[in-house]
């Protein structure tokens, strides 16, 4: 099990790099990042997609069909589309969903970000949080993207993990 595992990690490592890397040539890592943002969105809200996506039986041809609709629906970039299919032809479609989450932290990584979780007892403004991005950003001569998440646990204060 611990062989499938590594495979599984190395795999959608070497894949989420190859989509960086072509887009990166393409010149369309934005455009392509917030696309793999909107389709991750889509798996996760989408019962029917998640299905599709993680059962085996799907035939190749019907699953190329889906993601050419999807990609006509969305507009999606060809670069993707292309990249998406790849996956259903090497029968990888079923990592889609890691290799995706992980292009946008090699994007995030190649941009020099630091993504961190900001956790406090209350709710915190969009300025609070700003601010507080702003100050780590300085001290740590990096951009900190912070994902704030209110944990009524804390009795007071701040965590940023």
């Amino acid at each position: 099990m611990t062989g499938n595992k590594n495979f599984s990690e190395t795999s959608v490592g070497r894949y989420s790099l190859a989509l960086y890397e072509l887009s990166d040539e393409a010149k369309v890592i934005s455009e392509i990042e917030k696309q793999v943002i909107s389709l991750v969105n889509l798996i996760n809200n989408s019962k029917d997609l998640d299905f599709f996506i993680k059962n085996p039986t799907i035939k190749k041809e019907d699953q190329e069909k889906i993601i050419q609709q999807i990609s006509d629906k969305f507009n999606l970039n060809k670069l993707l589309t292309k990249f998406l299919c790849y996956l259903i032809s090497k029968r990888r479609f079923f990592y889609v969903e890691k290799i995706l989450l992980d292009f946008i932290k090699t994007c995030s990584k190649k941009r020099g970000e630091i993504k961190a979780e900001l956790l406090a007892a209350n709710d915190l403004n969009k300025e609070e949080i700003i601010k507080i991005e702003n100050d780590l950003s300085s001290s740590f001569d990096s951009k900190i993207k912070l994902n704030f998440k209110k944990d009524p646990s804390l009795i007071g204060g701040l965590i940023v993990q």
